[in-house]
């Protein structure tokens, strides 16, 4: 296989040939079809270009681990197809790859629209989380569960062949590339850099959105300079699909007048977009919320003439054992156990657990054995959380332990298959 079909993303055009380029770009899950109802207006006026995530749509399942890696293959994508400059709209994870480009490349940028987006989307606990359902058990339970996160109840009951159409492309996902994609959301965190952002933007949102609902949209607008806000009434998360027309018309607009004569409301620094009654409801935060931030402990100057490995335990520390456990333990730190804590960032997280020696399903595999061997129960517990985040699966854990039993002792590995079988229950069933 080529550097060329690895590092490029499959795609189609609609409209003529020498009109400007619109991009289209989907959320987690979905295809290029989910933009289908607008297609045939804005291609009146636009090259219109969509693509499709990594395994999504029958693409090739080549997976992408960060935002930024969707980027750089959809910008050379757009290389081999001599495409410099044009407009983005994306909706949730397709909405994080236009504000990476916003950041990253904002020459190639006219405007930008996002959809159903947010500067975090959630916690990465939470799409790691749904990484390890997916790779336990596949992607039927997330698909299942589709319809009630992307559409009003309304919407769904009316319209069940959207609904079973929505599941079916869930369900026809690569799960590879599907974990990887939650990975990417999982590291997916802009809020420091909104206000970077410098080309025009629409944050569009549905009222009803459950997922990344007006709060998330208030919080882009805040943060962007050249930012308005648009909710769109009766719409869930996928609002381009439940709400069609509305979301062409937004965006007709939003692309075609760039923001000409724009209303100004002194009292927030924000600009509204004005549109016809029979639009969708248009507004502007009275008030915007500051973007929560946790204060970085105070570090140390770099020790022996290198960098501290401090920072990159602690994002390892994060990403093996999850942000809430994290957040507990750093909590629970007082003046007598918060050297402890600094001490095992530092040189467990930071020195061990980042060597590129092993890869991290092995580092696992080395201490799940090693926590059976001492005994250590509490800390089995939660290293087989982080053995399911890191991509063992329970047969192979079950194995891990079965080889334990071997060398360790079949009463310490009775005891760990209780502790890991709970564990492995209570993160692989799908919440209903």
């Amino acid at each position: 296989m080529s550097d060329a079909q690895t590092n490029t993303l499959q795609y189609r055009f609609d409209g003529p040939e020498d009109a400007p380029v619109l991009i289209l770009g989907p959320s987690l899950g979905t295809t290029w079809h989910m933009w289908d109802r607008q297609v045939p207006e804005l291609a009146k006026q636009w090259r219109v270009f969509r693509f499709d995530l990594p395994g999504h749509g029958g693409a090739p399942a080549h997976p992408t681990g960060s935002v930024t890696e969707l980027a750089e293959r959809l910008l050379a994508t757009l290389d081999g197809l001599g495409v410099q400059r044009f407009g983005y709209a994306g909706c949730a994870l397709g909405g994080a790859v236009g504000a990476e480009l916003a950041l990253r490349r904002p020459e190639r940028l006219a405007s930008l629209t996002l959809i159903a987006a947010s500067p975090r989307f959630g916690t990465a606990d939470e799409f790691r989380q749904r990484g390890v359902i997916v790779r336990s058990n596949g992607l039927d339970p997330i698909a299942r569960s589709s319809p009630e996160r992307w559409f009003t109840t309304g919407f769904a009951a009316a319209q069940p062949a959207i609904t079973e159409w929505a599941v079916q492309m869930v369900r026809t996902t690569d799960p590879g590339c599907y974990i990887a994609a939650c990975e990417a959301i999982a590291a997916f965190d802009i809020r420091a850099d909104l206000g970077r952002i410098g080309v025009p933007t629409l944050v569009l949102v549905g009222s009803d959105d459950q997922v990344t609902g007006p709060a998330e949209a208030r919080t882009l607008v805040a943060g962007i300079p050249d930012a308005r806000l648009a909710v769109v009434p009766g719409a869930s998360h996928l609002v381009p699909v439940e709400q069609p027309a509305a979301v062409t018309d937004l965006l007709v607009r939003h692309f075609s007048t760039a923001w000409q004569q724009p209303a100004y409301d002194s009292s927030t620094g924000q600009m509204s977009v004005v549109v016809p009654q029979a639009s969708p409801v248009l507004s502007v935060p009275q008030q915007a919320s500051p973007v929560a931030e946790i204060a970085p402990a105070p570090q140390p100057e770099a020790l022996m003439g290198r960098a501290d490995p401090y920072d990159a335990g602690i994002k390892v520390r994060r990403e093996v054992l999850g942000d809430a456990h994290v957040d507990r333990a750093l909590a629970q730190a007082d003046e007598f156990s918060g050297d402890f804590q600094e001490f095992i960032t530092r040189y467990a997280w930071g020195e061990i657990w980042d060597r590129p020696g092993l890869d991290r399903r092995s580092r696992s595999c080395v201490t799940l054995t090693a926590l059976v061997a001492g005994g250590h129960l509490d800390e089995l517990a939660f290293h087989t959380r982080a053995a399911l985040r890191n991509g063992l699966t329970p047969v192979e854990i079950k194995e891990v332990l079965l080889q334990a039993a071997v060398y360790c002792g079949v009463p310490a590995a009775n005891s760990a298959f209780k502790v890991a079988q709970q564990v492995i229950r209570e993160e692989t069933t799908p919440q209903e």
